[in-house]
């Protein structure tokens, strides 16, 4: 069946914004007396919504609800105002783009990152290409993996799930794609490890964006 629309992930897929999360949620976490984290931790801390970062990044006996809701307000507030210090698209990624914009392949926006932050991220460091919907989190639907975000976008493209490819770097991702009926596709050069996509049902790692192109021509091996 040909590949009529692109799903993708936001952090770790289309944009590298690792280090200016991790440096948002150190300042905050220096600020108030505790441990701060290095670079590589982050990879694993983020992918399930802005308040899970920083539950896990605090310290275990600073993860009551009260706590977290104070330092996530704390981090929103940071990260609102240098979010965009050195997060950048991936190599490769423009001419992924250009090339599903010139082949006439819809392409949306599913994250699991709060949904004014994606809108804000793609709007101002990805928009020379169309992506239509854009879908953070939001009350609305349910946090990945939960299909609900990817089926109501698949639906506002007016494609089946079937026609979508999910390109995702987490197992959530994966999950969320298997879940929504569609190809779930691992972006390897992202945060998480092949193993974890693979063990969380990718059907295809894209070491690099441009073998995604390979995946929608059948020309990459599973």
């Amino acid at each position: 069946m040909r590949i009529e629309g692109v799903i993708f992930d936001l952090d770790g897929t289309l944009l590298d914004t690792l280090e200016d999360i991790a440096d948002s949620v150190n300042r905050v976490l220096r600020a108030n007396g505790f441990p701060i984290h290095q670079l590589e931790a982050f990879r694993f801390f983020v992918g399930d919504g802005s308040r899970m970062l920083v539950k896990r990044a605090l310290p275990e006996n600073e993860r009551s609800d009260a706590s977290v809701a104070c330092y996530l307000s704390a981090f929103k507030k940071d990260y609102a105002k240098a979010w965009d210090v050195k997060t950048k698209p991936y190599p490769g990624i423009p001419e992924l783009l250009n090339h599903l914009m010139q082949t006439h392949v819809r392409m949306a926006v599913c994250s699991n990152k709060p949904h004014a932050f994606t809108v804000l991220c793609v709007e101002k460091l990805l928009h020379q290409w169309r992506f239509d919907p854009i879908v953070g989190q939001n009350r609305r639907y349910p946090k990945k993996p939960a299909p609900d975000s990817a089926l109501a976008i698949a639906h506002a493209m007016g494609i089946s799930p079937s026609e979508a490819l999910f390109v995702g770097d987490s197992g959530v991702d994966m999950q969320t794609a298997t879940a929504a009926g569609m190809l779930p596709v691992g972006a390897a050069w992202g945060f998480r490890p092949e193993k974890e996509l693979l063990e969380n049902g990718s059907m295809y790692v894209a070491r690099s964006p441009l073998d995604v192109i390979k995946v929608i021509r059948g020309s990459l091996k599973v």
